[in-house]
């Protein structure tokens, strides 16, 4: 019934559209796409489905919990979770979980649970997502830390970086809103003959409030306030009038410091991330990019002895690094044909450890992670042919798991991968594609060796992740097929099947609530599927309007577990929908209003033990008002309106959405 909701709204919205459009006049733009072919090309041109968040659309959008993932929200596929302020996403994309659609930054692997917390949104140009099996130029990324390793195949989503500053510009930002929370926020950027730069900063702190459940093992007892500063720059050099010839760099870095609302919980996080790139021609129609990066992920973090007492009872961390290398070559032939080709690597160590009377290291592992690659996309006529290889060696080596030496101290993994792709377009309007490829996932090491021992099971204050060292690797195969068809001018319409499965699927369960306790288990051969339909349509008049919905179907299937068999994947929504209205009034007036539903979940894949969490919506109003504006600057007043209906609805964890929250500031540009 929900759904059946959710598809009569988007149908409404888009008649309204239609009735609306005598007058439309206008023609859609095509944008530059680089996350799937890794050249600049127009989305018509790869054979997977593209969407394309730039700036203006950002500026459009609340992203009230100040997580990058937040922006994807109104994306068909994407069950968004930003479970706090402070805590990372769990939601989960093409019905399998949160960890198989990998984040980029400018091409570069980064994590999907810290760095979307860390970076900055007004560093980026634009967010390019890609739905659907990945192809094979991009690797899964070693993070050891939350749910562990993420690999693209339902998707990859890319963080693209400004490089090319048309003219000098600063803009400054103050707001105030709800939970006493200031918020100011500077960027600034210019160029110099071919040295092009931008640098920016934030800084917000907030008394917050408890977004627990009641009685949750959160209890909270105090506004769990936090403060988060952040400051990054980024530069590229062009090398040549053409700018073909180009060297980047940028560095970014994040202080998140606070408390969970109770004296001895205090949290100290720091994030530091570098990326830098070398772009050189080749011949007339050769590229060769050599790219560079560096993660620094530092948590700390207090636990008390609650509920017995309020004392310190330890101090705790997680110390990761982590170095992805890339190097790509592409060449263009056979009138429009491009032939990539290149190796990749990355480098991880992971430790955790507990300070109480002295410090205990817990985990301790060193990773690497090399691959090479092939692809090639073949254009023939109306047809566009994709098919590629990748090779992945993948090597763990323990020192440390679960404070002991573990049996065995090394473990590898050698697997080849594949990805293929058909795009038909037999008139300008009209597009048919599909996709299928395969991943390989070894187990993270806190899904391992978790954050406290087995023997903590049950004991209350004991809470975090239980360890299980006999967890196994995952295989996955994803697939895809679907259809565009722009309609009208200024109107498009898609319909997208997708299958996606995985083979000793890597599930986090929900152990316990009170002591709140999690569990990586292997929750044997997992399948999705479903469909996705959207539609958009702009208005010569100021107006857009959108609306998509979603339908994933999941199920787990485990001859060795009957609690398990038959059971939906866990944090996955059957139904999710989202409608929005854009509109550009007179007296320089911009409203946009964002509705987003969501079914039903599951937080385990337990039959007998799990927990079902109600669906919910959110609708979401952005107001701006332009005060002034001459041929040197712009002033602008806003304000943010989250959760218009107050639905304090219920997330995974124990988390709550804390219900309706304002933010009105003022923005210059100049």
């Amino acid at each position: 019934m929900k759904g059946v909701k959710i598809l009569f709204a988007m149908i409404c919205v888009m008649l309204a559209a239609h009735h609306i459009q005598a007058e439309e006049k206008t023609v859609q733009m095509q944008e530059v796409v680089v996350t799937a072919s890794k050249i600049p090309k127009t989305p018509g041109n790869v054979t997977q489905q593209i969407d394309i968040i730039s700036e203006e659309k950002l500026n459009e959008q609340i992203v009230v919990k100040g997580n990058i993932t937040e922006a994807l929200t109104y994306q068909p596929g994407s069950a968004v979770s930003v479970l706090s302020k402070n805590d990372a996403n769990w939601g989960s994309y093409g019905g399998i979980g949160p960890k198989y659609n990998t984040y980029l930054l400018n091409g570069l692997p980064i994590d999907s649970f810290t760095d979307t917390q860390s970076l900055d949104i007004w560093a980026f140009e634009r967010i390019e997502t890609q739905r659907g099996p990945a192809s094979v130029m991009y690797p899964n990324y070693l993070s050891m830390d939350f749910a562990g390793n993420q690999s693209p195949l339902s998707g990859t989503t890319n963080l693209i970086l400004r490089e090319k500053i048309d003219k000098a510009m600063t803009k400054l930002a103050a707001s105030y809103g709800s939970y006493d929370t200031y918020n100011a926020r500077f960027y600034h950027q210019n160029h110099a003959g071919n040295f092009h730069y931008f640098m920016g900063g934030m800084h917000e702190q907030s008394d917050y409030t408890n977004y627990g459940t009641e009685n949750s093992w959160l209890n909270m007892i105090h506004s769990p306030e936090y403060e988060k500063t952040k400051l990054y720059v980024g530069t590229t050099a062009f090398l040549d009038d053409a700018q073909t010839h180009k060297l980047s760099f940028f560095a970014h870095r994040n202080w998140h410091s606070g408390d969970a609302g109770r004296p001895n919980r205090d949290f100290d996080h720091e994030y530091t991330t570098l990326n830098a790139g070398y772009t050189l021609p080749i011949a007339e129609k050769g590229m060769a990019q050599i790219k560079l990066g560096f993660r620094d992920y530092d948590r700390k973090w207090e636990e008390d002895n609650y509920p017995k007492s309020l004392s310190l009872a330890s101090e705790n961390g997680v110390k990761q690094k982590i170095v992805p290398a890339d190097i790509t070559f592409s060449f263009e032939h056979l009138n429009g044909s491009l032939l990539t080709f290149g190796a990749d690597a990355q480098f991880a160590s992971y430790q955790t450890y507990s300070e109480a009377a002295y410090k205990v290291i817990g985990n301790d592992s060193d990773s690497s992670q090399y691959g090479a690659f092939i692809q090639e996309e073949l254009a023939a006529g109306d047809f566009l042919f994709r098919l590629g290889g990748r090779f992945n060696s993948v090597k763990h080596d323990i020192d440390l798991l679960d404070g002991a030496k573990p049996g065995q101290d090394s473990e590898s993994w050698n697997k080849f991968l594949w990805s293929a792709g058909i795009k038909y377009t037999p008139i300008s309007s009209l597009s048919l594609y599909s996709n299928i490829g395969t991943s390989f996932m070894a187990p993270g090491l806190k899904s391992v060796g978790g954050t406290i021992k087995l023997s903590d099971k049950g004991i209350v204050g004991k809470d975090g992740q239980l360890p299980n060292p006999d967890l196994k690797p995952e295989k996955g195969l994803g697939t895809d097929l679907g259809f565009n068809y722009a309609c009208i001018p200024g109107a498009n319409f898609g319909i997208r099947g997708f299958f996606n499965k995985i083979d000793d699927a890597i599930v986090e369960n929900r152990v316990s609530e009170t002591p709140s306790q999690s569990q990586s288990v292997n929750a044997g051969n997992t399948t999705a599927y479903g469909a996705e339909i959207e539609a958009r349509h702009k208005f010569a008049k100021g107006m857009e309007a959108f609306a998509n919905y979603t339908y994933t179907k999941t199920e787990i299937d485990n001859d060795f577990d009957k609690d398990q068999d038959g059971a939906e994947v866990p944090f996955v929504p059957q139904h999710q929908g989202n409608i929005g209205v854009i509109l550009h009034l007179p007296q320089d007036i911009m409203i946009s209003a964002y509705l987003h539903l969501s079914g039903e979940i599951y937080d385990s894949s337990s039959k007998s033990g799990r927990k079902k969490f109600d669906a919910y919506e959110t609708l979401n109003l952005k107001a701006k008002k332009m005060l002034c504006q001459n041929e040197n600057y712009q002033l602008d007043l806003f304000a943010d309106l989250y959760n218009l209906t107050n639905n304090e609805f219920e997330m995974p964890w124990q988390f709550q959405d804390p219900g309706l929250s304002a933010t009105v500031g003022i923005e210059a540009k100049f």
